[in-house]
């Protein structure tokens, strides 16, 4: 996690040096069973200019990904979730060939599952906790 901090401590520099800062918005979806943390995660994230949808689970993600005109730039999800896990999520996404960034989290994760979130090519695996403005800052990083 320190590497992850200097990175963003780096990044954070850089774009201050920038004659014309860009805030860029999104259009994200998040899936997470726990009611209170969707909330948090679209409240939170909507309040920097994003545009977030919340699900309560990897099937229903799938859904709305399918069936939306408009495409998700990033789409955040937990790990353990009834009715589709994060990892049958992202097997889904990428049968879809979704072009997006995916950023996994969750609160316990063995190394095969790590592994295997590495292969199908997710962006970022977090652990839970994680701070409101720590995720701000990474989604910043694009």
């Amino acid at each position: 996690m320190a590497i992850l901090i200097q990175d963003v401590a780096a990044h954070e520099a850089a774009a201050t040096t920038d004659a014309s800062p860009v805030k860029k918005t999104l259009r994200i979806l998040y899936a997470d069973d726990v009611r209170e943390l969707r909330e948090i995660i679209r409240i939170g994230l909507g309040r920097e200019g994003h545009s977030v949808d919340i699900v309560e689970d990897g099937c229903r993600a799938l859904e709305k990904v399918s069936t939306e005109s408009q495409p998700y730039d990033l789409i955040l999800s937990d790990h353990f979730m009834p009715n589709g896990t994060g990892l049958e999520l992202v097997r889904g996404l990428r049968s879809m060939s979704f072009a997006g960034k995916i950023i996994i989290f969750s609160s316990d994760l063995s190394r095969e599952v790590c592994d295997a979130y590495r292969h199908l090519g997710v962006d970022r695996l977090l652990f839970k906790p994680i701070e409101l403005p720590a995720l701000r800052r990474l989604i910043l990083e694009g």
